[in-house]
This record gives C-alpha cells, structure tokens and sequence, in this order.
C-alpha cells in the first residue's frame, strides 16, 4: 500500500438552495456534485499536481469511455509525453473498501484503455500497479512523470 499526503487546497465549494454541496473542479472547469467520491478525485487530482508534478494538461477528469457495447467513466486518466493513456487511477469513497471488485473494475477498465500504470484509491488507501510482461505488478510508489 502506498502512503498518500495530500496538500492543502483552497477547494471552491458552495451549496445550492437545494442543499446539495458542490465543488469546482479545476480540470474540467466546471462545478460537480460534492459527493463523497468526489473529494477523494479531487484530493488526488491535486496530488498528482502538487506533489507528483504531473502536468495538468495531460490529465483527464471523469470523460466517457467504451467499455465494449457499454459507455462507462473513468475517474482520472493521466496522459504520458507523446499523448497515450500511461496511468488511470480508480477512486472510491473513503468508506468503500478497496476489495477484489475494485480492482477487477480498474482492470476492466484496462481493457478499454491499455496502460502502464493502474491505481485504486479510497482516500486513505491507495494500491498501484505496473503493467508486468503477462500481469500487474504491485508498486511501493507511485512513479514521477518522468518514467
């Protein structure tokens, strides 16, 4: 399991007369339900910047993919230099554990779109993956956007 320190952001956040909580998110320019799921996405999307130093420019938030005749979202794709998908990163909601069907959906997911690295996180937890000759292999960290 790798140990995540997330920085300190300044989240925009505001609540409509309905009473619902939204907050704006940075990289899709819009603001999203505030749903429990979605702070620990926008928690490690600032991660990845902050900390990681991945470009945001080459991150995706939640678009559509194919998931053979069904349209299903991926929660955050990170693109590599040369533009392919390189690392898609699985949140859940911090009380949802990070169990075998968690994983099984990222891998699922893989098959749609291919890429090195597979990451499931709950906010708390979080698991990476490195695609191996045959199958992934578990990773103590997360790599630098270098790699």
């Amino acid at each position: 399991m790798i140990k995540i320190y997330y920085p300190r952001y300044a989240f925009k956040i505001k609540e409509e007369e309905s009473g619902k909580e939204f907050i704006f998110d940075e990289q899709r320019k819009q603001w999203v339900r505030l749903t429990e799921e979605e702070w620990v996405r926008q928690n490690f999307a600032q991660y990845l910047l902050q900390v990681k130093k991945y470009p945001s420019s080459y991150i995706a938030v939640e678009k559509k993919m194919k998931l053979g005749e069904v349209n299903k979202r991926f929660d955050i794709l990170v693109y590599d230099k040369a533009a392919k998908p390189w690392m898609m990163i699985e949140c859940k909601a911090m009380n949802k554990p990070l169990d075998k069907t968690v994983l099984w959906q990222a891998l699922h997911y893989n098959l749609a779109i291919p890429v090195k690295y597979l990451v499931i996180t709950n906010g708390q937890q979080c698991h990476a993956y490195k695609k191996a000759f045959i199958d992934f292999e578990e990773m103590n960290v997360l790599p630098t956007y270098d790699e």
